[in-house]
């Protein structure tokens, strides 16, 4: 047997200490070349602090951080780079695109700050609208592009001073929803044919999902849970993650196939556990009822219902009790359970329904 190939060393290795007055990230980061890590989290997790801290904007106040075996930053041995000095581009949410300058010029800016000739950069800012599918629109100002096109100008601009380091702060939010679909495509193949790593932060479950290689999901400064798209969605570790990817996620001690929550309710597993236990299934799992059922389902509970709201084309009914929960139904099963806020229904759970793992 041959042994597997060793996993690239990280280019990019970083520990980001900010510390502000009502705020601290302490956030420990890293990459391999051609890596996409999506930065995930909540509004006020620490997400942009990250990224302006890797891209120079924000000096760290303790901590590293390493690329390709070079310190940029060290506040200990008083080490910092300048932003403009650093191999990073930074693609910003508004994208930040100068008005005054056509699409071919705003493109052309950085290799121009990098020292290069007129005509050679704006040759390879030709190029990279070329590769973007804007050749046609090198000579549009920003004010006459559409949403994506801008973007695609902007990840360019980026692109065209070869950056080691490629820094997308929830590049796809000023986006309809049409024009985000499109773009998400287009930026998920440009990053793969990226030669470098890029670290993408933003609140969308889809985005990090679709561009991601691996996600860091970070809470109040702090990372929480890490892994494949996949591995977050199947597995989610807190109240947040689980509603992000529409699961009902409760924690406990399991003893076999029975998990048992802090106030002592019981949940039916397939899975064989021992020891701290998550349990998850999704909204779609659940079954409501009027009345007590007469079914073989292990985990019925009584719940009150405590809102309704429309989720694509599902009722998603929101449940209190014992075992808070949310379920989908369609709308006609809405309407023959008669369901209204403050309506007592039975919910079910199969066990087989469920996903039990370790805490």
């Amino acid at each position: 047997m041959t042994a597997a190939a060793p996993a690239p060393a990280p280019a990019l290795e970083a520990r980001l200490r900010v510390d502000r007055t009502a705020f601290s990230l302490d956030l420990a980061l890293t990459a391999a070349p051609g890596e996409v890590v999506g930065l995930l989290g909540p509004n006020g997790a620490g997400k942009s602090t990250a990224l302006r801290a890797l891209a120079g904007l924000l000096p760290l106040s303790g901590g590293h951080l390493r690329l390709d075996g070079r310190v940029l930053e060290d506040p200990a041995r008083r080490v910092h780079t300048p932003a403009e000095e650093r191999p990073v581009g930074v693609v910003f949410q508004d994208y930040l695109l100068f008005p005054h300058l056509s699409a071919l010029d705003n493109v052309a800016f950085g290799p121009r700050c990098q020292g290069r000739r007129k005509r050679e950069a704006r040759a390879e800012a030709a190029g990279w609208l070329e590769r973007m599918g804007l050749g046609e629109h090198a000579t549009v100002r920003p004010g006459r592009l559409s949403g994506g096109q801008a973007q695609r100008v902007a990840l360019a601009r980026a692109l065209a001073v070869r950056p080691r380091l490629l820094l997308l702060d929830e590049p796809l939010a000023a986006l309809d929803a049409r024009t985000r679909l499109d773009v998400r495509s287009q930026l998920r193949r440009h990053l793969a044919e990226f030669e470098a790593m890029a670290v993408l932060v933003t609140h969308d479950p889809l985005d990090a999902m679709v561009l991601a290689d691996r996600l860091v999901v970070i809470e109040d400064g702090r990372e929480v849970q890490s892994g494949s798209p996949a591995e977050i969605a199947r597995r989610p570790r807190t109240d947040y993650i689980a509603r992000l990817v529409g699961l009902n996620l409760y924690q406990g001690t399991a003893d076999g196939h029975r998990v048992t929550l802090a106030d002592g309710t019981e949940l039916t597993t397939t899975e064989e556990l021992s020891g701290p236990a998550f349990v998850a299934f999704p909204p779609s799992a659940v079954t409501l009822y009027r009345e007590r059922p007469q079914s073989s389902a292990r985990n019925v509970w009584e719940l009150e219902v405590a809102g309704m709201d429309l989720h694509g084309d599902q009722v998603r009914a929101d449940l209190a009790g014992a075992v808070p929960m949310a379920a989908d139904l369609t709308p006609a099963a809405a309407a023959e359970l008669d369901l209204a806020l403050g309506a007592t229904v039975w919910a079910s759970v199969k066990a087989a329904q469920t996903h039990a793992y370790p805490a």
